[in-house]
C-alpha cells in the first residue's frame, strides 16, 4: 500500500526540508534545513548505516534473518543506525564508543540491544582509538566491520538519496549546500549528486575548532587548532576516505558559541530541537548566505535531536564550566 514502509530499512530517508525563519530573514536568503532527526533512528547516520549494510548484503557478507554480526566504531549516531538496522534483519551489533560521548547516546545504544564497548579517547594513531579497536574486534570475531570513515557505501547512500531528495524538494533551485564532516559521507555524496545536476552549486564544508578539515580545504594540509564540544564531527589528523575526490568549493569554521546560539534560537523561536552539529551547520549556512548575498537558496543538515545532548549542551553546569552561553530558560 502506498505510503507504508515495510520496516526500519524502508523508513529511512525522504525527510522534509524546513525553512529556517530566523536565518532566512536575517540573510535575505532561503535557508533550509533537511530534518534528518526525523529518520527512524533519529539522525542522518541512518542513511550511512543502511548504505553500508545494504552493500554487505549485496557482497554476501550478511544474509537477512540469518546469524550475522556487525561491528562499528562511532561517536554514537552511526552505531544507533547500525544497531537498529541490524535488529530489523536479525543480526547482532557490537558498537565501540569513546567514553566521552554523551550519556544519552550510550544509554540508548544499550537500550536497543547493542553490545556497547566503551574505550578511552585516543588519537587515531593509537591502537586503542575507537576505530582501530572496532576493526580489531571485527577481525577477532570474524564479523563484518562497517568502517564508516573509509567505506564508500556511506557517501554513495547520500549520493543516491539525500542529494536527489534536496534537488526535487527545491525544484532544482538550490545554490549551495553546507554541512560538517565526521566521516565526510554526507557532504561528499550530497555534493556529487547536486553537482551532477547543477555544476555551479557551491559545496562548502563546515568545521568546528579542533578539527583540521578547514585547513585541509584551504591549504591542502590537515592542521587542527582549538577544541569543540560538538560530537561526531571534525577530524584532527586524517582526512576520511569518503572525502576522497569530494567536490568541495570552500570551508567555513564555526565556533562553539556560534553553533550553540543557533541550537538555542531554533529551539526557543522555531520549535526545532537539534544537537550541536546541526547548530554548527545552520551557523555555517548563515555565514555562507552573507558571503553570497541575498536571493540565494542554501540547504544544510539538521543532523539529530537535542535530546541526545541533555547532559552536555543543555546542561547549565556543563556550559558554565566551559565558558559557553546558557539559554535563558535554563539559567
Amino acid at each position: 500500500m502506498a505510503g507504508i514502509a515495510p520496516d526500519f530499512w524502508g523508513a529511512v530517508g525522504n525527510t522534509p526540508l524546513i525553512r529556517l525563519r530566523r536565518a532566512s530573514e536575517e540573510t535575505g536568503c532561503e535557508i533550509l534545513g533537511k530534518a534528518e532527526f526525523m529518520n527512524p533512528g533519529g539522525s542522518v547516520k541512518d542513511r550511512a548505516a543502511l548504505g553500508i549494510l545494504s552493500e554487505a548484503v549485496s557482497h554476501g557478507l550478511l544474509t537477512p534473518f540469518r546469524p550475522g554480526t556487525i561491528v562499528e566504531g562511532t561517536a554514537g549516531n552511526t552505531g544507533i543506525g547500525v544497531a537498529l538496522a541490524a535488529n530489523a534483519r536479525g543480526w547482532k551489533s557490537v558498537i565501540v564508543v569513546p567514553e566521552t560521548q554523551s550519556r544519552e547516546k550510550i544509554d540508548f545504544l544499550r537500550m536497543i540491544g547493542a553490545d556497547v564497548r566503551l574505550v578511552p579517547p585516543k588519537p587515531l594513531s593509537d591502537p586503542g582509538h575507537y576505530v582501530n579497536t572496532s576493526r580489531r574486534i571485527a577481525e577477532e570475531m570474524g564479523a563484518v566491520w562497517a568502517n564508516q570513515f573509509d567505506n564508500h557505501a556511506n557517501a554513495a547512500a547520500h549520493e543516491a538519496t539525500t542529494g536527489p531528495e534536496i534537488w526535487e524538494q527545491t525544484g532544482g533551485r538550490v545554490d549551495a549546500f553546507t554541512c560538517a564532516c565526521g566521516t565526510g559521507g554526507t557532504l561528499a555524496g550530497t555534493g556529487r549528486a547536486l553537482k551532477a545536476r547543477k555544476p555551479g552549486v557551491r559545496i562548502v564544508l563546515a568545521d568546528p575548532h579542533g578539527s583540521g578539515l578547514f585547513s585541509w580545504v584551504k591549504t591542502g594540509t590537515v592542521s587542527a587548532e582549538g577544541n569543540s564540544v560538538t560530537e561526531g564531527i571534525g577530524q584532527g589528523s586524517k582526512v576520511p576516505g569518503n572525502l576522497t575526490g569530494a567536490p568541495i568549493d570552500d570551508a567555513i569554521r564555526i565556533s562553539d558559541p556560534e553553533a550553540l546560539e543557533q541550537c538555542f534560537s531554533l529551539l526557543s523561536e522555531e520549535g526545532l530541537s537539534v544537537g550541536g552539529s546541526a547548530g554548527l551547520n545552520v551557523a555555517a549556512a548563515i555565514a555562507l548566505a552573507r558571503q553570497m548575498g541575498p536571493g540565494h537558496t542554501i540547504v544544510t543538515i539538521l543532523c539529530d535531536s537535542g535530546a541526545r545532548y541533555q547532559s552536555k549542551l543543555f546542561n547549565p553546569e556543563f556550559l558554565r564550566e566551559r565558558g559557553l552561553p546558557v539559554p535563558p530558560w535554563l539559567a
